[in-house]
């Protein structure tokens, strides 16, 4: 049989194929070399292309961007009309754009957090030890105290815990705990010092191990990141079923760190009642996001106060948790109360409620229970 005669595959279109259909995969197989700067994969592969049409020579792509206000519209249009305009039959490229409604971005932001997945460093954290970051927009709201008790909380139910102390300039967690001690070497990578609680155990590396107390950290950018990447490569965490990392307040070098480190890191969000520290809690959120990171839920600190004789005041107000919670799409996981107890032990080292405060302990094992994997913890 010659050449000629030989009929085409089934199903493939023959280059330069003039029919409408051809063209159209063309010009999709062209927009395969877009890639969305800040998503890191191609604008076919994220689901952002909602249709290609050809009229004769005429193309007119239809591009879906995350947000209204994408600061990377001009560029995206940019690459779809100069990748598309060099087939021979193009006469024009239109780009039409339009916004994702929540599903498409769902959708986007879930193959976007799992190529940062396949393209993440190794670490010395297991792969099956689910990872929670405690973060907060600001200072002050006691999110070392709720990641310690929170840790604790999982480790009396017999689990291995460890807690990576992130904030180095203002490490607290090994005073929180009442320890101390020095970090040992074993082949090379750091020990973490543990403490038993119950039938489970917390594993702890932080620069409280490492430095004095009343030393000040004048650390910045990479070098704070290479710090956090130390302690989470070059260290015997062993197998652990949950790793908390006490993150510092705000939206700053670590915590990008941190979302390109570990990416399958999931955040729990920590604010206080007043609507003012609401607000500065939902940067961090957003910082999450922007990382690709979910977002796994919200606590809520402080959030009143019973005095000896039973009667409860909300001495900051009430509701900041649940309207953030609101606001971010993502459940409340608990609200934690104030306890004078709790504060004295912080001063004392040792900020770990003891059994006889109820209603912290109740707040707490609540949120550890949220915090399990078997219970769900809404999309972020």
């Amino acid at each position: 049989m010659s050449p000629a005669s030989v009929p085409a595959s089934d199903g493939v279109e023959p280059a330069g194929d003039p029919t409408s259909a051809g063209r159209e995969a063309e010009v999709r197989d062209r927009l395969r070399a877009v890639v969305d700067p800040e998503l890191g994969d191609t604008i076919v592969d994220l689901g952002m292309v909602r249709g290609v049409a050809v009229d004769s020579g005429d193309v007119t792509v239809d591009v879906a961007l995350t947000i209204a206000a994408c600061p990377l519209r001009a560029q995206i249009e940019r690459d779809v009309v100069n990748h598309v305009t060099p087939l021979e039959w193009v006469r024009s490229v239109k780009v039409r754009v339009a916004t994702m409604d929540p599903d498409e971005r769902a959708a986007v932001m879930a193959r976007a957090r799992w190529k940062a997945r396949e393209d993440a460093p190794e670490t010395a954290v297991a792969a099956r030890t689910r990872v929670l970051a405690v973060a907060s927009g600001k200072g002050g709201v006691g999110k070392s105290s709720v990641t310690v008790n929170l840790a604790v909380a999982l480790a009396a139910r017999g689990l291995a815990v460890g807690i990576l102390d992130a904030d180095i300039w203002g490490f607290s967690v090994p005073r929180l705990l009442g320890m101390d001690g020095d970090v040992e070497a074993r082949a090379g990578k750091m020990v973490p010092l543990e403490r038993a609680i119950g039938p489970g155990t917390v594993r702890v590396l932080s620069m409280g191990f490492l430095a004095d107390e009343e030393q000040a950290i004048m650390w910045r950018g990479l070098v704070l990141n290479r710090a956090v990447q130390q302690f989470l490569q070059d260290a015997h965490w062993g197998d652990l079923d949950y790793l908390l990392v006490d993150l510092p307040p705000g939206t700053g070098d670590i915590q990008m760190g941190l979302a390109r480190l570990l990416p399958r890191t999931e955040l729990l969000v920590v604010t206080t009642p007043p609507v003012a520290a609401q607000k500065v809690a939902a940067r961090a959120a957003d910082m999450a996001r922007r990382g690709y990171l979910r977002v796994a839920g919200v606590i809520e600190n402080m959030s009143d106060f019973t005095c000896e004789h039973g009667t409860t005041y909300a001495l900051f107000g009430t509701g900041g948790g649940r309207r953030l919670a609101e606001t971010l799409g993502v459940p409340l996981v608990g609200t934690i109360p104030i306890h004078p107890e709790l504060a004295s032990g912080g001063d004392a080292a040792g900020a770990v409620a003891p059994a006889s405060v109820s209603d912290f302990n109740d707040a707490v094992r609540t949120v550890s229970r949220a915090a399990n994997p078997e219970v769900p913890a809404g999309e972020g």
